[in-house]
């Protein structure tokens, strides 16, 4: 059992679906990489999912996407990334859900969108942006009729369906947990994927009149090693 478990509190656990943490971070002359890896082959071990990025252009270095049913496990990884010297630029905190406009959805892309499995095979390009709908006096999604708005969301679901087989798209909950509503991360086969999916949706109402979008991040997902033994080069 690790030190961190030995006086662990209960399990903190959604009630559906799972936790899911990014936190972007940059290497500085502290950071132990064997630390850092031990970090994340723990956190393996222990049942939670580990994506890691290499982060392109200067808002960080390297990000984690960490996702499993207990708070706690998630919060455990952050404490080692931190002792490994990691300095932890920005992260954000969300949980799986399913919309509420996606009740007729096939039982099993329910689950998917609940209880994934990443990263997907095949898709090292990768992206992370948070959202939220304006509150605007004109332009107010939260004051729209429930049908108009199911409405909208079917047409920019229809969007994104178009990419279906490039893209692998989780959306993520946070609202009264962070700062915006939802966070979107996106794995792709291509980069440019990233912006053909990103731009067409925007054309569509729900994002074009009603979307606030946050900062944007960008990488290449590959194994622990690979992205250390890359970023030690810069």
């Amino acid at each position: 059992m690790s030190d961190l478990d030995s006086e662990a509190a209960g399990p903190v656990e959604p009630s559906i679906g799972i936790g899911v943490l990014h936190l972007l971070g940059k290497l500085g002359s502290a950071v132990d990489p064997d630390a850092i890896t031990a970090a994340v082959k723990e956190a393996e071990a222990e049942g939670v999912q580990v994506v890691v990025v290499a982060v392109l252009g200067h808002k960080a270095d390297i990000a984690f996407m960490a996702l499993h049913s207990d708070l706690w496990r998630l919060r455990d990884f952050q404490t080692r990334l931190r002792q490994g010297g990691l300095d932890i630029v920005d992260s954000y905190v969300s949980l799986t859900e399913m919309s509420e406009y996606a009740a007729g959805l096939p039982e099993e892309t329910k689950q998917a969108r609940l209880y994934p499995q990443l990263p997907p095979e095949g898709k090292p390009a990768w992206c992370f942006y948070p959202m939220s709908k304006r509150r605007n006096p004109e332009q107010n999604w939260y004051e729209l009729p429930f049908e108009r708005r199911k409405e909208l969301m079917y047409e920019h679901g229809a969007s994104g369906r178009k990419f279906a087989g490039r893209v692998v798209q989780l959306i993520t909950g946070s609202t009264g947990i962070d700062d915006y509503e939802w966070g979107v991360t996106l794995f792709c086969g291509h980069p440019d994927d990233l912006k053909e999916v990103v731009y067409t949706m925007r054309y569509d109402e729900a994002s074009a009149r009603y979307a606030e979008f946050g900062p944007f991040y960008v990488g290449m997902v590959a194994p622990i090693k690979t992205v250390l033994d890359r970023l030690a080069q810069q």
